[in-house]
This record gives C-alpha cells, sequence and structure tokens, in this order.
C-alpha cells in the first residue's frame, strides 16, 4: 500500500504494521511532518506523471465486511460433573474417571504472563528513553580539552596574571615542574649604567650596566638594545646583544632572572668616535 505527505508530496510505501502502530499516523522521513496515512491510502499508485495521490473521503456509516478469511472454532463445552450418591454399600470405592484436574504448572503460567509482559513492556521503555550519559560525557570531554588549548595559547598571559601565576607556580613547586621563562621587559628597572673605553682592545667600549627584575616570575634574560647618538640627537648606532654575547654559562642562561633579583650586565660595543655623546638602553 501507499501514502503521501500532504507537506513535501513524498510517495512512501508502507505496511500494515506501520498502520497499526499509531492508528494511521506516521512521520514522513523526508521533511519530519506527522500526517495521518489513511487519507491517502491507496493499493496501487495512478499511472505517471502525477502530483497528488487522491484523497480518500471518510464514510460516515462504516463499512460492512462479508469476506471471511479465518474464523476461531467456539470453546468445547466443559463437561460437567455429576456426583451420583452411593446407594449401596457395595459402592465404596469412588469413580474419579469424570473428575477434570488442572495441572499446577498452567496456574503458574498464568502468574508469570503478566511478569513476562512487564519486563517486556520495561524493556521498550528503557530502549526508548534516550541515554543522556553519553553525551555529557563527550561534552565534558571536550570543554576540558578546550580549556587545555586556550591556556597553552595564553599561557604567557596566566605566568605573568599576578592570580593565575601565583597558583601555577606553588602547583609546579609542590609537583617538582617548572614554568617556561616569559619575557617582560616592561618590568626590567636599570638601576645604574656606565659607559668607559675598554681597557685591552682598541676602538671598542666597555658598557656596566646594573638591573633589577620587578617581577613576581622568574623571566629569560633581555636583549640589551644599545643605541649611540651625537649632540644633535641623530642616531649614529644602534646594537642588539643577545643573552648569548654577553653571558657564557648555558646554565645561569637556562634559569633566567629570578624574580626581584639584581643583576650586572658587561658589555662590549664597537666604539663608534668622540661624535657619540648620548647613550640609549632598551630591553627586549
Amino acid at each position: 500500500m501507499y501514502t503521501q505527505c500532504p507537506e513535501c508530496l513524498s510517495v512512501f510505501s508502507l505496511g500494515a504494521q506501520a498502520l497499526v502502530q499509531a492508528h494511521g499516523y506516521v512521520m514522513c522521513g523526508h521533511c519530519g511532518a506527522g500526517f495521518d496515512s489513511l487519507a491517502t491510502l491507496a493499493e496501487q499508485l495512478p499511472p505517471e506523471p502525477f502530483q497528488e495521490l487522491p484523497v480518500n473521503e471518510q464514510a460516515l456509516v462504516p463499512p460492512r465486511i462479508e469476506l471471511v478469511v479465518y474464523r476461531p472454532q467456539p470453546p468445547a463445552p466443559e463437561p460437567v460433573v455429576v456426583a451420583e450418591p452411593a446407594t449401596t454399600p457395595e459402592a465404596s470405592s469412588e469413580d474419579f474417571s469424570q473428575l477434570v484436574f488442572t495441572p499446577r504448572f498452567a496456574k503458574g503460567s498464568r502468574q508469570r504472563k503478566p511478569r513476562r509482559a512487564e519486563r517486556a513492556r520495561r524493556a521498550r521503555h528503557d530502549a526508548a528513553r534516550p541515554r543522556r550519559w553519553p553525551w555529557l560525557l563527550v561534552c565534558t570531554t571536550l570543554a576540558l580539552a578546550l580549556a587545555c588549548q586556550l591556556a597553552w595559547v595564553g599561557r604567557d598571559n596566566l605566568v605573568r596574571n599576578p592570580l593565575f601565576g601565583g597558583g601555577l607556580r606553588g602547583a609546579c613547586d609542590v609537583l617538582g615542574c617548572s614554568l617556561p621563562l616569559v619575557a617582560a621587559p616592561q618590568q626590567l628597572h636599570l638601576l645604574a649604567s656606565n659607559v668607559e673605553s675598554h681597557p685591552n682592545a682598541a676602538h671598542a667600549l666597555m658598557i656596566s650596566l646594573s638591573l633589577r627584575n620587578e617581577a613576581t616570575f622568574a623571566q629569560p634574560w633581555p636583549v640589551v638594545v644599545v643605541t649611540l647618538s651625537d649632540a644633535q640627537g641623530h642616531r649614529l648606532t644602534m646594537r642588539r646583544l643577545l643573552p648569548s654575547d654577553y653571558l657564557d654559562d648555558p646554565t645561569v642562561l637556562r634559569r633566567g632572572l629570578a624574580p626581584g633579583a639584581t643583576t650586572a650586565l658587561l658589555l662590549e660595543v664597537q666604539d663608534p668616535g668622540d661624535q657619540a655623546v648620548a647613550y640609549e638602553f632598551g630591553f627586549e
């Protein structure tokens, strides 16, 4: 048999089992609309091309069906047991030939049928109930993964943050791990500086700097930018000195500048001549 969705005009083939489940009310598998399949139910499709199936008109009087396919036989009448009174002394033995006995398993089967039906109903109910815990587990795992990714991307800002950075450093102290060094050149304070001719090399200058790390966390050794200018403020030369240019110990380089620590740096640069009268230092 065939029926048609009134919304998207899709034609579907269905059997008697689908009609019985919801009294002819079905859901369209294409657009999801619910409709009465009995309205356009047809045994055969009209010749193509066609747009809509004809609508079955509802009769006011239920149709009478006459073609009998099967009719169960009526149950056999139970035999009537008539107890005959004993009239003679010779009839001392009782006759049990006409008695009807009910087996014990029949009673047990009648009691077990409702239990089986209840278990089947509960099984269908549990199967139809949506299981939410897998979705909750997946969503929680994805949320934790996203939080870890965001924390890894913004790890420098977390280390610089006074609240989160302190908690991370405390956790690493307990777990025995180490946080990555985060550069904060704006928190490096230049305490003193001195520029003089190099005592052992010609046409060279020796620069000594004293700076303090005012951050609450350890940061890598900075890149020192030395700018030399003349009396008019014109830049004569600029030199960017990497940490490997003024430090030789790899352990000190790896450990970085501790929070609140004060250190002295010795830098060697080429002397631009007598025109260099102004010096400027920066940190990156």
